[in-house]
C-alpha cells in the first residue's frame, strides 16, 4: 500500500507510517491542472490549466488528455507537454525562438 501511494507521488518515502497521514489535499496536488502550474509552469492558474486542458492542448505521454481530474503519478510527470498540433504549442516554440519550418506546417 505504501509503496502505491509513493508511486503516485502522495506520500514523499515508501514507509507505512507516511502513509497513515495521507490527506484528501494529497490527492489534488496530484492532479494534471495543479502540476501544470506548480511545476512545469504551462499556466498562470489552476483555471488557466483546466482551460487548456479541456480544449486538448495538453497531452501525457502520447495521450491527449481531456479530463482535469487526471491524476499524474511519479513515472508520468515527464511526460506532460503541449500537442503537436496546438497554436499554444507554436506560440510557445515562437517565443522561445525554437519554431523551425517543419513546425510552421
Amino acid at each position: 500500500m505504501a509503496d502505491k501511494l509513493y508511486r503516485l507521488g502522495v506520500i514523499a518515502k515508501p514507509d507505512f507510517t507516511e502513509a497513515r497521514k495521507v490527506t484528501v489535499s494529497a490527492f489534488c496536488r496530484r492532479r494534471l491542472p495543479v502540476i501544470m502550474v506548480s511545476q512545469l509552469k504551462m499556466g498562470d492558474s489552476v483555471r488557466d490549466a483546466t482551460a487548456l486542458i479541456e480544449q486538448g492542448h495538453v497531452r501525457v505521454g502520447t495521450e491527449v488528455i481531456t479530463d482535469p481530474a487526471f491524476l499524474v503519478t511519479r513515472s508520468m510527470e515527464d511526460f506532460i507537454t503541449w500537442v503537436d498540433s496546438s497554436k499554444i504549442r507554436k506560440r510557445v516554440m515562437e517565443y522561445n525562438e525554437k519554431l523551425d519550418d517543419y513546425d510552421m506546417m
